[in-house]
């Protein structure tokens, strides 16, 4: 596993799969100091992570939004589960004790009803 240092350009996580190559991709957004910086950490951390996508190769690449609560609403809410199923984007929701969600296009999909 690899993670980005505080001043590294690139994504924030990255992972392979052991047996084979499946790479998963990160962005990760922190708390926001006021209610107003949820929408724009929302926003950011999806621009960044669609800078990062690789459609070359042969390795296949999963891509994660790793926000924390209210970012995570949003991004529940905002993203077409549609555009989620075809970029294989994942929504990480990250609570104060450190505990993940993870929601897959279906389960936005079921959100967005």
């Amino acid at each position: 596993m690899q993670f980005g240092g505080l001043r590294e350009k690139g994504v924030d996580i990255k992972v392979r799969h052991n047996r084979y190559s499946r790479y998963f991709l990160v962005e990760c957004k922190g708390e926001g100091s006021r209610p107003q910086m949820d929408e724009n950490y929302f926003v950011y951390s999806l621009g960044q992570i669609i800078n990062r996508m690789n459609t070359t190769g042969k390795t296949k690449y999963y891509y994660g939004l790793g926000l924390h609560g209210m970012s995570a609403k949003i991004a529940l809410r905002r993203l077409p589960w549609q555009v989620a199923k075809k970029l294989l984007l994942y929504i990480f929701s990250v609570n104060n004790k450190g505990n993940v969600k993870k929601y897959a296009w279906q389960d936005l999909k079921k959100y967005q009803k």
